[in-house]
């Protein structure tokens, strides 16, 4: 049973309110003054305060001063008779949990003590309801989808009821995960049906991917004259971009939607496709000296600026841009402290690693895995990045110089856990969602498998080259050390293959307010 303390000097007026509440299940302990109810709070354990402003003694501003000192954790409803703005307001900054004005009916108090006792359990129980009333409607969508468009809808619907169910029972959390699974599951069968059409025939319908992000979304404000700033964040999800968004909508008006990145979902291909404006096939047969190979050592996007470059001039657009990456805070602090000998710069095109850093760093690292165990912890930890970071700072950096923010990535990420087994030459790379050799040993039926790269838009090593890709929650392993590898790799974050969340990524607009 819940215990309540109500501190009034006029208590005996409020019996009836205090029998409401007691057939209401609560137990109800009551006071007239500031000083008793910080008395009793000495002795007895209490859930929630109902508080009198108006009392002899110490006031109810005084005493709720007191209680946030020594119960911070107890949940304060202040009462009065006063509709002074003064006193609302040093009561909202003492951080009250609401305010009521006299008089108050049973039904209010009752209303405003489930707000804030039941709350988490009452929405937990409502959504918890919600979902299972559209779990069939959403198997339907994905039962029935047949467009990329229909598969951004899925998309959408299974990340806004993961957000809303992550803190309810776990249950409701199991059930959405074999739904994700089976989203997945169809999605890489519709991709394996359509991927070859859409970048091999010019003529057929291409939804928006990878190499016309630029043209589709930098382009056109340039052209109307206006400062953009590109930001790309690695290994960015929608659902990170959900627990982002309301930390940026008191700056910006949002404009949100999702493109299909290429495969391989990797920062070689994918991020070169971006800034390039190309297929990857297209990269080394133009600009040979700008792409690097899968057994290269050097690093595999080191020639961004170069290839923005000749975009622009492909398209004979002579506009100036400033290249930053972005590794940490302290490139974040040192870029703002120039930014002002840049801020005319029409574009700024920035790259963000710290998702990415975060990512391998939970695979190499036990206590990045245990602070990363889940999806939802992992939204947290980029919630948490960029609320405390020179991130935010730079976004607001760049509403004040009028600058309209394009946010983006390159590809998303998925937590692997089932390891499928590949055979390769020492020549095969190493990533886990895809590989691509020409001696590849590997089930064809858990794959999808490019055997003529070339078709797909990819340079190939040598003429027999084979690209293959993981789908769902896949991840490739060799037969040697199997177990060790199979242990340390699965639970990571994963990028490379085909699922929803690695190939549809958002694509917002930031317009300052």
């Amino acid at each position: 049973m819940e215990k309540i303390l109500w501190a009034d000097d006029e208590i005996d007026l409020l019996k009836p309110h205090i029998l409401f509440l007691k057939q209401k299940g609560y137990e109800v302990k009551t006071v007239s003054n500031g000083q008793d109810a910080l008395e009793a709070l000495n002795h007895e354990p209490f859930s929630l305060i109902l508080l009198d402003e108006n009392m002899p003694g110490i006031s109810g501003l005084e005493t709720l001063t007191r209680i946030n000192q020594s119960h911070p954790e107890i949940p304060v409803i202040m009462i009065t008779k006063s509709e002074e703005e003064n006193i609302m307001n040093q009561a909202i900054g003492n951080k009250i949990a609401d305010y009521l004005i006299k008089p108050v009916n049973p039904s209010q108090i009752l209303l405003s003590i489930k707000k804030n006792l039941h709350s988490s359990e009452l929405v937990a129980q409502q959504t918890t309801s919600d979902y299972q009333q559209e779990f069939a409607k959403i198997s339907m969508l994905i039962n029935s989808a047949a467009s990329i468009e229909d598969w951004m809808h899925v998309y959408r619907q299974l990340v806004y009821w993961e957000l809303k169910l992550s803190d309810t029972d776990k249950g409701m959390d199991e059930l959405l995960l074999l739904q994700k699974r089976d989203a997945n599951s169809n999605f890489c069968k519709f991709i394996k049906r359509n991927y070859e059409e859409w970048v091999s025939s010019p003529d057929s319908y291409q939804p928006l991917m990878s190499h016309k992000v630029f043209r589709s979304k930098v382009f056109p404000l340039l052209d109307e004259g206006k400062k953009v700033c590109f930001v790309l964040i690695d290994n960015f999800r929608l659902d990170q971009w959900k627990v982002l968004q309301p930390l940026l909508t008191d700056t910006f008006n949002v404009e949100e939607q999702l493109y299909t990145t290429i495969l391989p979902t990797s920062t070689q291909y994918a991020r070169n496709a971006i800034f390039a404006g190309l297929m990857p096939l297209q990269i080394q047969e133009m600009f040979p000296e700008l792409w690097v190979d899968e057994d290269e050592d050097e690093g595999l996007n080191r020639h961004e600026r170069e290839l923005i470059a000749t975009q622009f001039e492909r398209f004979r657009r002579p506009t100036k841009f400033v290249y930053t990456k972005l590794n940490d805070t302290t490139g974040g602090e040192k870029f703002l402290a120039k930014f002002d000998s840049m801020k005319d710069a029409p574009l700024h095109v920035l790259v963000l690693n710290f998702i990415d850093m975060l990512s391998h760093a939970r695979t190499e690292s036990k206590m990045i895995r245990e602070l990363a165990n889940s999806d939802a912890a992992y939204r947290s930890l980029t919630e948490s990045w960029f609320r405390h970071s020179s991130t935010i700072e730079i976004f607001r950096k760049m509403a004040e110089e009028g600058y309209t923010i394009i946010l983006t990535t390159d590809h998303g990420t998925i937590r692997v856990d089932n390891p499928i087994k590949v055979v390769g030459d020492r020549n095969t790379n190493t990533n886990l969602r895809y590989k691509v050799g020409k001696n590849l040993n590997y089930n064809h039926k858990q794959v999808y498998e490019m055997t003529n790269p070339k078709k797909f838009g990819l340079p190939a090593p040598n003429l027999s080259s084979t690209f293959i890709y993981a789908c769902n929650e896949d991840f490739f392993s060799y037969p040697n050390n199997y177990n060790y590898y199979v242990q340390y790799y699965t639970g990571t974050f994963q990028h490379g293959g085909i699922s929803l969340q690695e190939m549809l990524v958002p694509l917002v607009t930031l317009t300052p307010r």
